[in-house]
């Protein structure tokens, strides 16, 4: 039996988006994997409406800054809402567990005290393959999909409902 995963399919218009500031702050671990979902990120946003200079883009450290690094964009920058881009790959140590469930709920915890969207980009994978695949780059003939297209487009959906506007 298959399963079908992923989020329905996003609205087809988004009126109001040619307002909107979102930003991205993305972690540097795992360049490839990030590189390739910021860019996703970025061309769903500029498909749905928003002008590719009301995209704000800047990077932290790791995943375990995400939050802090969100809390500041949120803080110092007018954006609408926020994309918190990271991988964290499982190693051999209790480290993954510790900074994946930090980060989750840092970002969570943000986007309900600041009531503005976080989302929540953070692929949280066993092993290079999947990270990949969840990059929409692929490896061994498994090309995948690439998760922040569909976090661009939360991104907006998101930022238009906090405003009333969907």
């Amino acid at each position: 039996m298959s399963t079908v995963k992923g989020p329905a399919p996003a609205p087809s218009s988004f009126p109001g988006s040619e307002k909107l500031r979102i930003g991205i702050v993305h972690a540097r671990w795992n360049k490839e994997i990030i590189d390739a979902l910021v860019a996703g990120a970025v061309q769903s946003l500029q498909k749905a409406g928003v002008p590719t200079e009301n995209i704000l883009i800047e990077s932290v450290p790791g995943s375990w800054e995400l939050p802090a690094g969100c809390q500041i964009m949120l803080d110092q920058k007018p954006v609408d809402a926020v994309i918190a881009i990271g991988c964290l790959i499982k190693g051999s140590t209790m480290h993954f567990e510790y900074i994946c469930d930090c980060a989750t709920h840092g970002l969570m915890r943000l986007g309900l005290e600041t009531k503005r969207p976080v989302v929540l980009g953070v692929l949280t994978v066993l092993n290079d393959d999947q990270g990949l695949e969840r990059a929409g780059i692929g490896r061994n003939g498994k090309p995948g999909h690439n998760h922040g297209e569909d976090w661009g487009f939360a991104a907006v959906e998101m930022a238009l409902k906090s405003q009333g506007k969907m």
